[in-house]
């Protein structure tokens, strides 16, 4: 059984910032200190995904004005090709309903494909793929990637506007 832990805490944090700092590249991921900071801001949410009793991975989320982003999403490496990340990401979508995501064009290469094809395969449907996302800090590269979201949503330009104001503001 699939189920999250919400974290309050740094000291619960140590194992999840470091497998999303060997998962995620720099220019993907936020530095430590503003790592820790999401503690801090109400609309950010970092659960610890387990199944049963066993921590499997993560998940870190912003409420926004209509919907979820998912920002990041782990399974660690040792609990890959399991089909968790299908279970997990269906127990996302029941406990917050509408999400929005963003990933890597699906033509950058065969990881970025599979991810996309994943998204698609669990009811995401690409609603931007000229997104840019800001730069996580100071010597990081904006990218430039596709929006993804398993509702229908009726403003894409205000997801991408509330996604820059709200969860790239440092």
């Amino acid at each position: 059984m699939i189920w999250f832990e919400e974290l309050q805490t740094r000291k619960k944090l140590s194992r999840i910032y470091a497998a999303y700092e060997t998962t995620f590249p720099e220019d993907e991921r936020r530095d430590e200190v503003q790592f820790l900071a999401l503690l801090e801001n109400p609309d950010s949410f970092i659960f610890a995904v387990k199944n049963d009793e066993t921590h499997v991975g993560y998940v870190i989320l912003w409420k926004l004005k209509h919907c979820y982003y998912l920002e990041h999403f782990e399974v660690f490496e040792e609990f890959r090709n399991l089909k968790l990340g299908s279970k997990i990401l269906a127990e996302v979508k029941d406990k917050f309903g509408n999400l929005v995501l963003e990933s890597e064009p699906s033509h950058l290469d065969e990881m970025a494909e599979r991810r996309i094809n994943f998204y698609l395969r669990n009811g995401f449907s690409i609603i931007s793929e000229d997104y840019i996302q800001p730069s996580y800090g100071p010597g990081k590269s904006s990218m430039n990637l596709f929006i993804l979201s398993n509702f229908a949503v009726d403003d894409v330009k205000e997801i991408e506007m509330e996604l820059h104001s709200k969860v790239y503001q440092f």
